[in-house]
């Protein structure tokens, strides 16, 4: 289980770890001889507002931080090579605008560089491909462009919301910088958390529910949902673990029954 520190974080940011690889860490000929029989997993998130509180880049760093370690230990029993290809650090958030720190596709934009970014692995002779998307608001983008990427080549293509993969499965996930995130956060990158976490008697700290949208939503909620002040880094600690495990056990299950 990866309990993170900003240390290891760090570290974990050079080399990849034993038996699986980073794409832009090989040399053409290694993706090329690689790829054919690869599984190439792409993290994906946003780059957002998250509170007061969060780190802006919070969505890409914990997708990122749940392949990492569920390739460390997915790698020792693969048959196939395994590939991390991190390309995009930015996500469809619109909605978050207007807090300012946000950087923020169109849905479609997103989705024609995805459908692009995958044809072109294609071309390296890459045909299995596993999205692992760290932000609610490119959930439904992500199955888009893999259903469009593969209607147009023969690659195989997955896509899956890390926090899927969270057991027990938390009902209240991801949120946005809430205690989910908030605790995974200080699990990771504790340096990154604010100390204090949220207003004092706040009551007004949920949102209508995923799947209802209105402009004045997130503004009436300052940015974020539920509780960060009861987020715990043990916790965390524990969630990431079983988030890394589950989605290793996703990618090995994936590897076997890809074509």
């Amino acid at each position: 289980m990866s309990t993170g520190t900003m240390n290891d974080d760090q570290a974990r940011g050079g080399a990849a770890g034993d038996g699986w690889h980073r794409w832009q860490e090989l040399a053409r000929r290694e993706v090329v001889d690689l790829a054919r029989e690869g599984l190439v997993v792409v993290p994906l998130g946003a780059t957002e507002q998250h509170g007061p509180f969060l780190p802006t880049g919070t969505d890409i760093m914990l997708s990122t931080r749940a392949v990492e370690g569920a390739l460390d230990l997915a790698a020792p029993e693969c048959d196939r090579p395994l590939i991390l290809a991190q390309f995009l650090g930015i996500g469809c958030s619109a909605h978050h605008l207007p807090f300012g720190g946000t950087i923020s596709l169109p849905p479609q934009v997103m989705i024609d560089v995805l459908v692009a970014s995958m044809l072109s692995m294609a071309e390296s002779g890459v045909s299995r491909i596993v999205l692992v998307n760290g932000h609610g608001g490119n959930t439904g983008v992500c199955h888009a462009a893999a259903s469009e990427a593969a209607s147009r080549s023969d690659l195989t293509i997955a896509a899956l919301d890390y926090w899927e993969m969270a057991s027990p499965p938390d009902p209240a996930a991801p949120g946005h910088a809430g205690a989910f995130e908030t605790s995974l956060m200080l699990a990771v990158r504790p340096d990154l958390v604010a100390a204090d976490r949220e207003r004092a008697g706040r009551d007004d700290v949920a949102q209508p529910g995923r799947g209802v949208y209105a402009r004045d939503v997130w503004s009436g909620i300052d940015g974020f949902t539920d509780h960060p002040a009861r987020a715990d880094a043990t916790r965390g600690a524990e969630t990431l673990g079983g988030i890394e495990r589950n989605l290793a056990a996703r990618l090995l299950g994936l590897a076997e029954s890809m074509p």
